[in-house]
């Protein structure tokens, strides 16, 4: 049922003072550090892998995502599957509900698979900005104790692999997931993406397949040990006055958000929308991808950065019906 303001008027905020000129101050309900406005609409209670797999028994043989310029295409089956793949390969690299998984590439299918993959088992995915630069990584990663790192080989002028190796010159010789760096003293494994092998890195693909029985079958057991209000990604803030801030959600946070934004615009099932956003940002992560998972919807990305000619060919190409 909605606040009733009334009861609020002499409330006060957390610091005694009271509000100027007769406004009034709308204070946290039952003593929880945040403020619920317009109920009517129910919060939806679940965790991501849960309203993954509901989307996936009701539309499972119906298109999920489209990556245009890597020629990549799931079904919501085919997008669980892979899911399951590399959350299980996360299991058997040892890491566990809870380790926080960095995660610097531009929009790739790895991203999306990598999203999901992580709120399977409980571990915090860590958006890392595609433009960040050495000194940015570092603290990135440091601030928050990644233990683990999946990255692409490289975006636009930005050589990925050679800033990695930059700051952790011990990868040269590393055993892979065995990583032991003075100036990383978190991070043990590096996930890295395409065709090729790196020194003391481990590829993506491997990792899809390494997993065995063990691991795939204690897959729904670590899920529905998961709760709502879990913290499941950490965003940074852009660090436009000081150091950038890890911003920590929730299952609650991202799939509400996701789920009000596409009902607002009016997506459904039969919708195919287009997302040439970032996914490191709210914007491609939460209102793009968890919005779709919500509505069955088709999620279609144009290429790994923005470029209004792809945009356009992708929304032509793929009959898009809306477009972020």
């Amino acid at each position: 049922m909605p606040i009733n303001l009334d009861e609020l008027k002499n409330a006060t905020n957390l610091r005694g003072r009271r509000p100027p000129n007769g406004a009034t101050f709308v204070a946290p309900v039952d003593g929880r550090a945040h403020v619920s406005g317009e109920r009517t609409v129910p919060l939806l209670q679940q965790t991501i892998p849960a309203l993954l797999s509901d989307t996936v028994s009701k539309y499972g043989t119906l298109d999920a995502a489209v990556f245009v310029d890597q020629d990549k295409r799931f079904t919501w089956s085919e997008l669980s599957d892979t899911v399951d793949a590399l959350a299980a390969g996360f299991l058997a690299l040892g890491l566990a509900r809870g380790d926080r998984v960095g995660i610097w590439s531009p929009n790739r299918w790895e991203w999306l698979v990598t999203q999901f993959a992580t709120a399977r088992i409980g571990l915090i995915l860590v958006n890392i900005n595609p433009a960040y630069r050495l000194t940015e990584l570092d603290y990135a990663l440091n601030k928050v104790a990644c233990r683990a790192l999946v990255t692409a080989v490289k975006f636009k002028s930005s050589d990925y692999l050679g800033m990695i190796e930059t700051l952790a010159p011990e990868i040269a010789t590393a055993t892979p997931g065995e990583l032991d760096a003075k100036k990383l003293p978190a991070l043990k494994i590096v996930i890295r993406m395409g065709e090729e092998h790196s020194p003391g890195m481990l590829n993506f693909t491997d990792v899809l397949a390494m997993a065995g029985r063990d691991e795939h079958d204690s897959l729904d057991r670590i899920s529905e040990g998961l709760k709502p209000g879990d913290a499941i990604n950490i965003q940074f803030t852009s660090g436009t006055t000081g150091a950038p801030k890890g911003a920590t959600l929730t299952h609650n946070n991202i799939v509400n958000n996701g789920n009000f934004v596409t009902s607002a615009i009016r997506l459904t099932v039969d919708d195919r929308l287009c997302i040439p956003v970032p996914l490191y940002h709210c914007f491609g992560m939460s209102m793009g991808t968890i919005g779709c998972v919500t509505k069955g919807a088709t999620m279609v990305f144009p290429g790994e950065g923005f470029d209004a000619g792809a945009t356009l060919k992708a929304v032509a190409g793929e009959r898009c019906t809306g477009l972020y």
